[in-house]
């Protein structure tokens, strides 16, 4: 049965993930609360992409939970696990739409292929979706024809168009000029809030995701370095947090990838 409203939408409880003997995810315990934008944040490799890959079941953990809606994904069968995707909504990194269809077929391909709806509701829906997102002037051009910023605004019509409970955005502020990443930003907070929905945001773009997050997760070394509020994060003591938020280039995360020394290497002294 669904969980009550109150409690998390999507919640790990000490969950391991790894590939091979490379651990990705350690023991890690975090609750994505219903209603808000839950910002996932912190270095490359942290395993940002890797949870909501977890989350849509493409991925399965090795130790742990991960409840959706109180359901746990991990001991899903396709059928469940088909079912629960449907509730979910993802935007790609740069969209991903389909090349050979335009705006309004990559809008309207998730109702046509989940869907038993008429071509007249079809084109309601579409266009009420490239609406919310200011494209619906756009529904007849093909990806080749719109920019990079409109093109992420397509997929984000299609991210929602089966009216998700949960939308993931796997960094969707990459690639994008100033406009086109307030834009995006502002378009995920209201939706988010319009639609009454449940936003993860993978992302490395501090202020606007600051700017628009409710609860901000850093992710470092396997586990969760810091978790709250913006403000909460940013006034966190761990140095590999002050690291990140800060955008230094030395500190707990180092610029050499560990290896042998340059004296072992060169048999020369390191300067």
């Amino acid at each position: 049965m669904p969980s009550s409203p109150a409690s998390p939408l999507v919640e790990l409880r000490n969950l391991t993930f790894g590939y091979g003997e490379r651990a990705i995810l350690d023991d890690v315990s975090l609750s994505i609360p219903r209603g808000k934008v839950t910002a996932l944040m912190g270095a490359s490799g942290g395993g940002k992409t890797t949870v909501l890959r977890l989350i849509g079941g493409q991925n399965r953990a090795q130790q742990g939970e991960l409840l959706f809606d109180g359901q746990d994904v991990t001991r899903m069968d396709q059928t469940q696990l088909y079912a629960a995707r449907r509730r979910m909504g993802m935007l790609f990194q740069f969209g991903a739409l389909f090349a050979d269809l335009d705006v309004f077929e990559n809008v309207a391909f998730p109702l046509r292929e989940h869907t038993d709806l008429s071509e007249a509701l079809i084109r309601d829906v579409v266009l009420m979706k490239l609406n919310a997102v200011g494209l619906r002037g756009a529904r007849g051009l093909m990806p080749s024809e719109v920019s990079g910023g409109m093109a992420r605004r397509v997929a984000l019509a299609r991210a929602i168009v089966l009216d998700p409970e949960l939308v993931m955005y796997d960094e969707p502020f990459a690639g994008l000029d100033p406009i086109s990443l307030g834009t995006a930003a502002q378009l995920i907070r209201r939706l988010n809030d319009a639609m009454g929905l449940t936003s993860i945001v993978v992302s490395h773009d501090l202020e606007e995701t600051f700017r628009i997050a409710d609860q901000v997760v850093i992710l470092a070394n396997g586990r969760i370095a810091a978790q709250g509020t913006p403000e909460e994060v940013k006034r966190s003591t761990d140095p590999l947090v002050q690291q990140f938020v800060q955008a230094e280039a030395e500190g707990p995360v180092h610029f050499h990838y560990p290896g042998p020394s340059v004296e072992q290497d060169f048999g020369v002294e390191q300067v």
